[in-house]
């Protein structure tokens, strides 16, 4: 990985268990490759975990948001670990309490609801992205 400027890192949830994780790994994609494609790299959380020394420079130098599926935060808790505190956390479980009609149901195929929800939480991905690089510009 080469390190680069002017970028934010997003490290999110691996988690299987639970259809929230899913729509974490979905709205990341999302805001990496539609919302904030030049703005934002993706940090793999099992090579974080495992010693990815690469993964770990970067979220120690740049601004990094943890996005996790559940109240776990294991995302986070990696990323304060080997790297230092995220400059935010960004969880689905809690941004689901806004949109109680939005249900995550699927661990594997999203239907247009569980779409619809991953749509939220990248904008509220998105949203920290551009508070963390108008603070870091200013």
């Amino acid at each position: 990985m080469t390190l680069a400027t002017g970028k934010v890192g997003i490290i999110c949830c691996s988690g299987e268990d639970l259809p929230e994780g899913t729509i974490s790994r979905v709205a990341t994609r999302l805001v990496l490759e539609k919302l904030r494609p030049d703005e934002t790299v993706t940090l793999c959380l099992p090579l974080f975990l495992a010693g990815g020394e690469d993964e770990r420079a970067f979220a120690r130098v740049f601004p990094t948001i943890a996005v996790d599926g559940c109240s776990k935060k294991c995302a986070e808790a990696g990323t304060r670990r080997f790297s230092g505190k995220p400059v935010a956390t960004i969880v689905v479980s809690e941004v689901m309490k806004k949109y109680p009609k939005l249900k995550a149901k699927s661990r594997e195929k999203l239907n247009s609801e569980e779409m619809g929800l991953a749509m939220r939480v990248a904008e509220e991905i998105a949203k920290k992205v551009d508070e963390v690089l108008c603070k870091k510009n200013k």
